[in-house]
C-alpha cells in the first residue's frame, strides 16, 4: 500500500507566510503544532467540545481540531502566539495576568483567542455576552469569574479607560 502524498501549501499564520508539507488528512491543530511548532494552540478533547484548540480564521474563532489544514490555506490564521505585538503582550493578555485568570493555563490560549475575537467585534460586551461567547471554552481549574472579569478589564483598557483590577478580583471576596 502506498502512503498518501503530502500537500505543500503556504499558510498565512500570525501575519507571516509559512510553507508547510503535510498529509491531507491532518487537522489544522496538528499542522500548527507538529509542522509549524506553534504549540500555544492546545490538544484538548479533539472532539470540538473543550475549546482548547481555538484559533482565529479571518478573525473568527474556530476549533482547529475540527478543521482540515487544507481548508485553512489562503485564509488568515491567527494563533495565541500572534496576540502579542513582539514582546509586548496584548491588553487581554495583560488583564489575564493582572487578575490571575489562569491557573494551569492549558485552556487559556483558546479562551484568549475567543475573547479577542469578541472584543474585536464588541468593544463593550456585557457580562452575559462574555459568558455566551466563552461558553464553548472549558476551564477546570479557575472559577470563570476571574476570566469574565479579565475580559471586562481588557475591554475597558482597550476603550482607553483607566481601568485597574479591583482588590476583590485579585484577592477574591
Amino acid at each position: 500500500m502506498t502512503e498518501p502524498k503530502k500537500v505543500l501549501a503556504t499558510f498565512q499564520v500570525n501575519g507571516e507566510p509559512h510553507e508547510v508539507a503535510f498529509l491531507p488528512h491532518k487537522t489544522l491543530l496538528e499542522v500548527l503544532r507538529e509542522e509549524m511548532n506553534l504549540t500555544g494552540t492546545k490538544h484538548g478533547c479533539e472532539l470540538g467540545e473543550c475549546g482548547a484548540c481555538t484559533v482565529q480564521i479571518d478573525g473568527k474563532p474556530i476549533l482547529s481540531c475540527l478543521m482540515l489544514a487544507v481548508d485553512a490555506v489562503g485564509k488568515d490564521v491567527r494563533t495565541v502566539e500572534g496576540l502579542a505585538n513582539g514582546a509586548e503582550l496584548s491588553q487581554l493578555q495583560h488583564a489575564f495576568a493582572d487578575l490571575g485568570a489562569a491557573q494551569c493555563g492549558y485552556c487559556t490560549p483558546g479562551i484568549l483567542m475567543t475573547a479577542d475575537a469578541l472584543l474585536a467585534e464588541n468593544a463593550s460586551p456585557t457580562r452575559d455576552e462574555i459568558k455566551q461567547c466563552l461558553a464553548g471554552n472549558l476551564c477546570r481549574c479557575t472559577g470563570s469569574l476571574t476570566i469574565f472579569e479579565a475580559v471586562e478589564l481588557a475591554a475597558a483598557r482597550c476603550r482607553g479607560e483607566k481601568a485597574e483590577p479591583s482588590k476583590e478580583s485579585i484577592y477574591g471576596s
